[in-house]
């Protein structure tokens, strides 16, 4: 991660302890060994948690499940908790995402089950196109290296840049070949590209953060990623050595069924796309 996604994160982290929402030893969660406590899940308000409370409200009881979703603003805690066990799983976060998160943070968190696809999207308040978007516009993008280069790579497949060849998961705008409208590109915490919507021309928001800022990306995006052979499904993951804990199996299997499939079908309205 960049240096200014660090010091954001140790902001983000006291906010999720203020609310509430970090994970701790009491929650119930605990060694590796332990599965007779709640299953802790560390999750994205938006759709991630949504989700999970459905199972929680309408599943769970009946699979046996005893289930805890913990709530957090940031992509960096989710995966450091469920590191040191402070929480069991997390689910907010596509592959090319932890990988990178692994590599540079020597964490050993694995995927479990491919949930859904939240397509990023370019959004804008004060242009209706992006073919509107004037000579020298700054477009804010999310600073992390995975998000930074999907951001980059969904406006050259609009056209609105060209990427050199090769570039791929840690493409930055020095890679950019060709930027005909001049474009600028402010890089702000992923959590902070909706909010930054008022001090730019437009932003490149991941899918979550549109959502809970009332944005309907099927409709609202100038521009939106493809589903089609997408790479950045989310999922839920644990530390490496607990996928056969059996409440995470429990878990695994009703967030792939029909009526999951259903639910994020009718609330998202295409917003979030089932991946199973």
């Amino acid at each position: 991660m960049r240096n200014t996604a660090k010091l954001s994160t140790a902001v983000l982290a006291a906010g999720a302890l203020t609310f509430g929402l970090s994970a701790c030893g009491s929650s119930g969660s605990g060694s590796a060994s332990d599965t007779s406590g709640p299953l802790v899940v560390a999750a994205s308000p938006t759709p991630h948690a949504e989700i999970l409370n459905y199972v929680k409200d309408h599943l769970a009881k009946k699979a046996g499940l005893d289930l805890e979703v913990k709530e957090f603003q940031d992509y960096i805690v989710p995966n450091t908790a469920t590191e040191d066990g402070s929480v069991d799983a997390n689910y907010f976060q596509n592959q090319p995402y932890l990988d990178d998160f692994n590599k540079k943070r020597g964490t050993h968190i694995v995927p479990v089950v491919t949930v859904h696809l939240e397509p990023l999207g370019l959004y804008s308040h004060k242009v209706k196109s992006a073919d509107a978007l004037k000579s020298g516009a700054t477009v804010a993008v999310p600073n992390d290296a995975v998000n930074e280069a999907r951001s980059l790579k969904l406006l050259a497949a609009n056209g609105l840049i060209t990427l050199k060849d090769g570039a791929g998961s840690e493409a930055t705008p020095q890679d950019i070949t060709k930027n005909p409208k001049n474009l600028k590109f402010k890089e702000v915490e992923a959590a902070q590209t909706v909010r930054s919507l008022d001090d730019v021309d437009a932003a490149v928001v991941n899918g979550n953060y549109a959502i809970s800022a009332d944005l309907k990306p099927a409709k609202d995006a100038l521009v939106l990623e493809s589903a089609k052979n997408s790479p950045y499904g989310n999922f839920l993951a644990v530390k490496d050595g607990n996928q056969d804990d059996p409440r995470v199996k429990k878990l695994a299997k009703l967030l792939t069924s029909p009526e999951v499939k259903k639910f994020i079908e009718d609330k998202y309205a295409g917003s979030v796309i089932a991946s199973f």
